[in-house]
């Protein structure tokens, strides 16, 4: 993948977590956004058949934390290369990116994949 794709596609995490509420990211705690090529196989796994992993969010969500000091960071995952695959053109991959970005940061706060289906961000 050309450098500047890869720039780009960080450009676009970065302008969907600008694109939040600020009472949204003050909430945000221990939490580290990075982009990576591909899921591993072991992140596959958890994925049913038919579906393509576009982020992960690893860690202890936000309301089942007791006492959090000193932990590494949790880490919210966002897949450059099954979005771009998926999506295709630059306008769906930033939609993409940003529905993405959003879905993961819920997981953050708690919020499972059924109620974020019923929010439309899945």
């Amino acid at each position: 993948m050309e450098p500047e794709t890869i720039d780009l596609f960080e450009e676009l995490v970065a302008e969907a977590l600008d694109s939040l509420p600020a009472e949204i990211t003050r909430m945000m705690s221990n939490v580290e956004v990075v982009v990576e090529n591909e899921p591993s196989p072991d992140q596959l796994q958890i994925v049913p058949r038919g579906h393509t992993l576009f982020g992960l969010y690893h860690g202890v969500p936000l309301t089942e934390r007791g006492v959090y000091d000193h932990a590494l960071p949790d880490k919210i995952s966002i897949f450059r290369g099954p979005i771009t695959r998926f999506a295709g053109t630059p306008e769906r991959i930033r939609t993409q990116v940003r529905q993405t970005v959003i879905h993961e940061i819920g997981h953050h706060f708690g919020i499972g994949e059924a109620r974020l289906h019923e929010l439309g961000w899945d």
